[in-house]
C-alpha cells in the first residue's frame, strides 16, 4: 500500500510540473533568474565566497572563463575566492575602497527541463542565457595602492549557464560559461582596443596554482574583434530550427564563411 501511495505522489508531482510548464507561470524559471541576479550582485562587491556557495556540489560542476575550465566546486573556489580575490581585492572577501566592478545581469532567457528529474522530484535541469555590460576601474585616489593603478574600462559578455535543482528543492549553478565578448577603455572606446586584454588561460592546475583544470582549443576562444555567435541553448521560437553553423561564424567582410574560424561549441 505504501509503495502505491508513493508512486501516486510521484505521478501527481510530475503532472503538477507539466501543468506549471504548459501554463507559462513557471516559478522555477523565476528562481533561476533570481539565482543568476544574486550571482551578479555578489560579484559586484567581490563577495567571492558567497558566489562559490551558489554552485552545486555535483561532480560535473564547472566554470568556464577565458578559455579555461575549472572543474567541480573546488575549481570555482580556486577561480573566484583565490584568483579573482588576489587580483582585485588583495585576497579578501568583499570590496576594497576605490575598486569598481559593476556586473549587471540582463536579458535572462531560462528554459527548464524536467525530463531528467529523479523519481523523488529533484534533479531537474535548466539552461539560461544572460548578458552583462560591466563597468570597472580603480579610482585615481587609490592608484598607488592598487596593483592596477588608475584604470577604467567597459566589458561586454554572455553567460550560457546550466542549473540543477538539488534534493532540498533549491536551484544551484551547475555549469557556468562566461564569454567576455569585448573590452573597451573609456578613453578610446572599443574600436581601437587591440591590446591590454586579460590573456587566455594557457597553463593548468597545479602548474599554475590559480589555473584551470583544462584549457580549451584555441579556435574555441574568442575576444573582440572576433564576433562569432555564442551558441544558443534554444531553437528559433517560430521555425523550431537552430541557427545554421555557418551563420554563427564571422568571416571578414565580403569573404565566405569557409574562410573563417569554426563556430563556437559550448559542449567542448
Amino acid at each position: 500500500m505504501a509503495d502505491a501511495v508513493a508512486k501516486l505522489e510521484q505521478a501527481v508531482e510530475i503532472l503538477r510540473k507539466e501543468v506549471t510548464r504548459l501554463s507559462g507561470t513557471n516559478p522555477d524559471q523565476e528562481e533561476i533568474r533570481k539565482l543568476q541576479y544574486r550571482y551578479g550582485y555578489y560579484l559586484d562587491k567581490c563577495l567571492y565566497q558567497e558566489v562559490v556557495e551558489l554552485f552545486s556540489e555535483h561532480p560535473d560542476t564547472y566554470v568556464e572563463f577565458l578559455g579555461g575550465r575549472y572543474l567541480k566546486k573546488e575549481g570555482a573556489q580556486r577561480l573566484y575566492a583565490t584568483r579573482f580575490a588576489k587580483a582585485f581585492v588583495g585576497g579578501r572577501n568583499g570590496p576594497v575602497h576605490g575598486f569598481l566592478l559593476d556586473h549587471p545581469q540582463l536579458q535572462g532567457i531560462v528554459d527548464v527541463d524536467y525530463s531528467q528529474a529523479a523519481a523523488n522530484g529533484s534533479g531537474a535541469r535548466a539552461k539560461g542565457r544572460f548578458r552583462t555590460l560591466m563597468q570597472a576601474g580603480v579610482h585615481v585616489s587609490q592608484a598607488t595602492k592598487h596593483p592596477r593603478g588608475v584604470a577604467q574600462w567597459f566589458e561586454g559578455g554572455l553567460y550560457t549557464n546550466e542549473f540543477i535543482k538539488e534534493a532540498d528543492g533549491t536551484w544551484r549553478i551547475w555549469r557556468l560559461r562566461y564569454v567576455p565578448f569585448w573590452h573597451g577603455d573609456v578613453e578610446h572606446g572599443w574600436a581601437y582596443k587591440v591590446a591590454g586584454f586579460v590573456p587566455f588561460m594557457s597553463k593548468t592546475f597545479p602548474e599554475d596554482p590559480l589555473g584551470p583544470d583544462m584549457v580549451l582549443a584555441e579556435d574555441q576562444r574568442m575576444m573582440w574583434p572576433d564576433t562569432r555567435v555564442v551558441p544558443f541553448h534554444y531553437n528559433h521560437p517560430v521555425t523550431g530550427e537552430p541557427v545554421k553553423e555557418e551563420d554563427m561564424q564571422a568571416p571578414q567582410f565580403g569573404e565566405p564563411a569557409s574562410s573563417a574560424l569554426p563556430a563556437l561549441n559550448t559542449k567542448v
